[in-house]
C-alpha cells in the first residue's frame, strides 16, 4: 500500500538526513517540520519528515529549532576588489599576484558567510576568471562563481580603471569577444557613469544604444547573457532597448523604465549595500570625497526606485556590490536586511537571494531552490530568519554549509 513515503533499494548507498527543522524552499514556500536528504552532491528529497523514513546507513542530524534553506546567492561582487576605503586606487596599486591572493580570500570569506554562488561583475586581467577556475578544480575555496571578465566600458566611462574601454559598434564587439575567448560566462555592458569613477555622473548616459545592441547581439551569438551597470534613466531604457538581461543599480527608475522591464521580462539588481556603506562610512574613514557625495545625492531616488520595482512585481535579486567601500566581501547578507527595510518581507528577501538570483544567472535548473534533483546546495541557521532576517549576518548562528553535497561547515 503506498502511503507516500520515499521508498529505497535494500543495497542503496548511504545518504545524508537533516529533519525536524524549518525548511525554506527558496520559491515562498515553507516545511515547519521537514526533512532534506542529500545524496552524493544532489538533494533527493524535501518534504515532511515522516514521509521519508532514514535507514541504518544514512547519516542523520537532528536540526530542530533550526532553519534550512538553498545555498544563498549574490548575483554582483567583485572579487577582485577589496572593500577599503578608497578600492580603485588599492585596485591600481596592487600588483597582479597581490589581487589574486586578496581575491582567494574575498572567496574563502564569502562561502564562509553561506553565500554558495556569486556573480561577479568585472574583475582586473582575468583574475576573476582565474579564481572561478581555481574554486572548480578544488585548489581554492570560495562559492561557485559566473564572472564577466573586464566590463566593457567607453574611453574614460565608468569602470575603465579595469574595464576594456571600446567606442563604436566595431570596438564594442571586439571587446565581447575578447571576454568571450578569456573564457567569460555573461558580458558586463556599462550604459551609464557611476560613483566609485572620479569626473563621471551616475545619471550621464555613456555608452549609445548602438553601441549596447552590437555587445547584446555579440553576447547572444556565443549564448551568453548580459548585465549593465545602468543607474540613469535614459541609460537604463537604451539597455533595455537593446536587449539587456538585467540592469544593475537601476538607480532612477521612472514609470516607463518600469514598463520596459517587465515587457523585455529583464531582472533588477539593486545593490543598495554599495552607497549605504559610502555614506555610512564617510569621509571620515577614508572614502573618497566625491564618492560620497554623489552616494548623498542618489540614495534617496535609489530606494524609491527599488520600492517602485517591487510594487511593479519586477524580479529584483538580491546583489551587493561587494568590494566597493566598506561593503566587504564575507558581509553580503547585510542586503537582505536592506531589502526588508524599503519594504520586502523577509521571505521575499530570501526568494531574492535564492530563486530570483538563479534565475538571473540562468542557473534555476541547478541551484535557488531545495528541490529533488538539484545540486546540494544549502544552510543551516540557529534561528528563523523569517522572524529576523538579520540573524543571517551573525556567522556563530550558521550551524552548517554545504555545497554540492560536501561540507564546508559543520557544528551540528
Amino acid at each position: 500500500m503506498d502511503d507516500g513515503r520515499e521508498t529505497r533499494d535494500k543495497g542503496e548507498d548511504m545518504a545524508i538526513l537533516f529533519k525536524n527543522g524549518k525548511v525554506i524552499i527558496g520559491n515562498g514556500e515553507v516545511i515547519e517540520k521537514g526533512t532534506v536528504v542529500v545524496d552524493g552532491n544532489l538533494v533527493k528529497f524535501v518534504g515532511p519528515v515522516k514521509k521519508y523514513p532514514p535507514s541504518k546507513k544514512d547519516t542523520v542530524f537532528d536540526i530542530s529549532g533550526k532553519t534550512v534553506l538553498p545555498g544563498l546567492i549574490d548575483a554582483h561582487i567583485h572579487i577582485c576588489v577589496d572593500g577599503s576605503p578608497d578600492p580603485i586606487t588599492s585596485l591600481l596599486k596592487d600588483s597582479v599576484p597581490q589581487i589574486a591572493l586578496k581575491a582567494a580570500d574575498h572567496a574563502r570569506r564569502t562561502l564562509e558567510a553561506g553565500v554558495t554562488t556569486v556573480r561577479d561583475m568585472g574583475g582586473k586581467d582575468y583574475i576573476d576568471i582565474a579564481i572561478r577556475d581555481g574554486i572548480e578544480s578544488g585548489i581554492l575555496q570560495g562559492p561557485r562563481m559566473l564572472c564577466s571578465g573586464k566590463p566593457v566600458c567607453m574611453t574614460g566611462g565608468h569602470g575603465w580603471q579595469f574595464g576594456r574601454e571600446a567606442n563604436g559598434m566595431d570596438e564594442v564587439r571586439a571587446a565581447v569577444r575578447e571576454q568571450l575567448k578569456a573564457g567569460a560566462d555573461l558580458i558586463k555592458l556599462m550604459a551609464t557613469g557611476g560613483i566609485m569613477t572620479k569626473g563621471v555622473e551616475p545619471g550621464s548616459t555613456q555608452f549609445t544604444l548602438e553601441e549596447l545592441i552590437a555587445g547584446v547581439e555579440e553576447a547572444r551569438k556565443a549564448g551568453r547573457r548580459t548585465a549593465t551597470h545602468a543607474q540613469g534613466t535614459e541609460g537604463i531604457k537604451n539597455a533595455l532597448w537593446a536587449g539587456i538581461n538585467s540592469i544593475e543599480h537601476g538607480f532612477f527608475l521612472d514609470d516607463e523604465a518600469i514598463e520596459l522591464i517587465l515587457e523585455m521580462k529583464a531582472f533588477v539588481v539593486p545593490t543598495l549595500c554599495a552607497p549605504y556603506h559610502i555614506i555610512k562610512a564617510g569621509v571620515r574613514r577614508g572614502v573618497p570625497a566625491f564618492a560620497v557625495e554623489k552616494s548623498k545625492l542618489v540614495m534617496k531616488s535609489h530606494w524609491q526606485s527599488v520600492k517602485k520595482a517591487h510594487k511593479a512585481r519586477i524580479p529584483i535579486a538580491m546583489g551587493t556590490d561587494a568590494g566597493t567601500p566598506f561593503n566587504r566581501h564575507g558581509e553580503n547578507l547585510k542586503e537582505m536586511e536592506l531589502l526588508v527595510r524599503i519594504g520586502f518581507t523577509p521571505m521575499e528577501a530570501i526568494v531574492a537571494t535564492t530563486k530570483t538570483a538563479s534565475e538571473v544567472l540562468g542557473l534555476e535548473k541547478k541551484i535557488g531552490t531545495l528541490e529533488k534533483g538539484k545540486l546540494a546546495d544549502l544552510v543551516i541557521i540557529d534561528g528563523d530568519p523569517l522572524e529576523n532576517i538579520g540573524v543571517l549576518q551573525h556567522k556563530e548562528k550558521i550551524m552548517a554549509i554545504m555545497k554540492e553535497g560536501r561540507f564546508y561547515k559543520c557544528e551540528l
